[in-house]
């Protein structure tokens, strides 16, 4: 394939000699800020960049954050193969924050490796192209007749040969071309290998990788005391007391964002005015703020207006007064019959067909609110003196982040640098970083370098959380037994979970998906898969159920409604793919060796669609002594081409088994607004011994280009779980966590 490259690659020789290909990171690499200065106003955007030295290594500098998900090592073995040089001499930097450089510098939805392949194999063909055209020109021979091999140009005829790093300050000089070939896929050498992660002897050796590592000389240290019940807000502090206790530097209020600031999605706040303890050590602060008096009150009801990231338009957002309970908020849920609904799709004539049907099946599922968790609590590193804002912590929306910092501490965007540390988790909870404001208010008040901390505590009772959740599923059957109608209603405190376009819509004539929500001030946001994580439980849950009262195996039930999809869809707005759905099935069907299970083992199947990618999953199960032990469990995901198959692996690996822990355990109550769990030795997490013995991943082999792979293959493992416990005890599980 050619691919166009005038208006993504740019060429500049580096101090020294070699060779320097900057290009947009939706397309992927970088320059210099004083490079990209000297270059037109088009390159304004510019974000990433390829450097080939002199010494023939290959440098990527990496503008996402890095979150386990393994994107430094998958990113330089797309551009390495594409140049045609040997692994070994291969590094990858973490990039500093620079939104006038880079584009798109965050992580989220399974998106990086998708946003980036086809810019990295255009920097890496680039590259390759430019060093062969230096060659050809110093040999003085066709272009045509050099051949490239593991860093090195070659023309056999004269017998000439020369290393990447000789050519590297040659190949500056040569035009950008304006077409580059990429290689075809059956001629990949990197891609599709094993490689050990870049940064694996770092973590395992205990190197400072990560925010909560970093020091700087004369640093203070500050935690942050937040109102112990969602519904009550800053009233008066009494301090002077802990202001003489050892090591305490000072104490104050804090607004985390100014009244007057219109907000993006990724600025949500749980609590906007909290109290500062600053001290000299984590210590001396921890007992300063557990002896602190705070005196809190109600709030009122009250709106937000909120910007979705990169929508025109803003959303109005009530929060209501108030001290909640999750005893009232499954009461209120229970009469989501009498909550107003939106109808968000309808095909054909649903009413008429479950008034005809011969059976109708009805199942209601609930989720309970759920805490991230993440394995390193919030923390960050902040520095703002002088008129300068210098940053580091783990952060999944830096670029996001930053314009709020600037608006917030009143300093230009320009005077504002970011550190991205590598995130000891993420889960969709470090994209909202109002713990990296309140870092940076405390250091420009003390002026001096400040390490804000939470404690697990702060982090688990100060949100952001994962939304409680209802739907209720209807389906009609026919004398034949065949799905004739659907009806799913859907919603949330405080968001709705629907996703109405997603199977079974498409594959049944007659469909209605009806959304609602209703307030709250308990503050929730994105957790791994989004919404998925959710529906699939339910949604394949419920199919199981429909499967039985059908009379039919599970998974050729569902095939034969991926089948009507494929051949004879309904609506034109499904957004999945019925043939690759079927594919992950019919694979998963395969190496499971379904139908044949193991004497005394009990099988559950699931499978589901989001963030581009299709995954299916066998659970294998024993019950003893009145609970679960998964033996097995078999899944088969497609994702397109896989980067590197040891690292996907791992990564779906990960996805199952938090999807298990969640599903059996995750819970997080309210009372009176307050949370009922604080720390791990109450809210219930997985441990090792629950874990899958076995856990076999299947890569459904094509030519795709990438997609999403690290949320896929959690939404479905839930209904896997259920669907197996089923086959187990007997009973259907409705309510999450199942073992709760």
């Amino acid at each position: 394939m050619h691919t166009g490259r005038r208006n993504f690659i740019k060429k500049t020789t580096l101090a020294g000699g070699g060779l320097m290909l900057s290009f947009n990171w939706l397309t992927s690499c970088k320059m210099t800020p004083e490079e990209v200065n000297n270059l037109p106003k088009a390159w304004s955007q510019l974000n990433g960049y390829l450097k080939i030295a002199d010494n023939g290594q290959v440098t990527i500098l990496s503008p996402n954050p890095e979150g386990g998900q393994n994107v430094k090592t998958a990113m330089p073995m797309i551009v390495a193969d594409e140049l045609d040089v040997d692994w070994k001499d291969v590094i990858v930097e973490q990039a500093p924050l620079n939104t006038e450089v880079f584009t798109r510098q965050f992580i989220g939805g399974s998106q990086a490796i998708r946003h980036g392949w086809n810019g990295l194999r255009m920097a890496g063909a680039t590259a390759r192209h430019m060093l062969i055209e230096a060659a050809a020109a110093t040999w003085e021979v066709p272009v045509n007749e050099i051949t490239t091999q593991a860093g090195m140009l070659h023309h056999t005829s004269s017998n000439k040969s020369a290393s990447y790093g000789e050519m590297a300050s040659a190949a500056a000089h040569m035009n950008v071309p304006e077409e580059v070939p990429l290689k075809n896929i059956k001629d990949f050498k990197i891609i599709g290998t094993s490689k050990k992660n870049v940064e694996g002897l770092n973590i395992v050796t205990g190197k400072p990788l990560f925010g909560i590592d970093t020091y700087s000389e004369g640093m203070l240290t500050a935690m942050i005391v937040h109102p112990p019940a969602f519904g009550l807000k800053f009233k008066s502090v009494e301090d002077s007391e802990i202001r003489k206790m050892p090591g305490i530097t000072d104490v104050f209020t804090l607004k985390v964002l100014n009244d007057d600031f219109e907000r993006q999605h990724f600025d949500t706040c749980t609590f906007l005015e909290v109290v500062a303890i600053v001290g000299t050590s984590t210590w001396e602060v921890m007992n300063a703020k557990k002896a602190i008096s705070i005196a809190w009150e109600p709030f009122e009801s009250y709106t937000e207006q909120k910007r979705f990231y990169g929508r025109q338009t803003s959303e109005t957002i009530t929060i209501p007064s108030g001290l909640e309970s999750s005893t009232d908020h499954w009461s209120e849920m229970a009469k989501s019959t009498s909550i107003k609904s939106t109808v968000v799709r309808k095909d054909g004539n649903p009413e008429t067909a479950f008034k005809n049907a011969a059976k109708v099946v009805e199942r209601t599922y609930t989720a309970p609110f759920l805490a991230h968790n993440c394995m390193e609590p919030m923390n960050f590193f902040a520095d703002v003196r002088n008129g300068n804002a210098a940053l580091a912590g783990p952060l999944q929306k830096a670029e996001l982040t930053e314009h709020t910092l600037s608006h917030r501490l009143g300093i230009p965007l320009e005077k504002i640098d970011i550190q991205m540390t590598r995130l000891g988790g993420g889960y969709g909870r470090r994209s909202y970083a109002h713990w990296a404001i309140e870092a940076a208010l405390i250091s420009q008040k003390m002026n001096a370098p400040v390490k804000l901390v939470y404690s697990r505590e702060d982090d688990m009772t100060g949100g952001i959380y994962r939304s409680a959740y209802q739907v209720s599923y209807k389906a009609a059957l026919d004398a034949d037994n065949k799905l004739t109608a659907v009806h799913v209603n859907a919603g949330g405190i405080p968001e709705s979970p629907l996703y109405a376009n997603r199977f079974p819509a498409g594959a049944v004539k007659n469909y209605l998906a009806e959304s609602w929500s209703i307030d709250s001030n308990i503050t929730i946001g994105s957790f791994r898969a989004p919404r998925s994580n959710f529906m699939a439980s339910a949604e394949q849950s419920f199919l199981d159920e429909v499967a039985e009262a059908a009379g039919k195996d599970p998974i050729d039930f569902r095939m034969e409604l991926l089948s009507q999809a494929k051949n004879n869809p309904v609506g034109e707005n499904n957004d999945y793919d019925a043939e690759r759905y079927a594919g992950v099935l019919q694979l998963v069907k395969e190496k499971s060796n379904w139908g044949n299970g193991d004497s005394g083992l009990k099988r559950g199947v699931s499978a589901y669609f989001c963030h581009n990618s299709y995954a299916a999953q066998v659970v294998d199960m024993r019950w003893e002594r009145d609970k679960p032990v998964i033996d097995k469990v078999t899944c088969a995901i497609d994702c397109g081409i896989v980067i590197n198959p040891d690292a996907a692996s791992n990564l779906c690996e990960g996805g199952i088994v938090d999807g298990i822990g969640n599903a059996l355990y995750g819970e997080l109550p309210f009372k009176d607004g307050v949370p009922q769990k604080s720390n791990f030795d109450t809210y219930r997490m997985i441990r090792m011994g629950e874990a899958p013995k076995e856990i076999n991943i299947h890569f459904v082999e094509n030519s795709i280009d990438p997609t999403g792979l690290g949320e896929p293959t959690f939404p479905p493992i839930f209904a896997a779980v259920a669907n197996a416990m089923y086959k187990a005890t007997g009973k259907r599980y409705y309510k999450q966590p199942y073992l709760g």
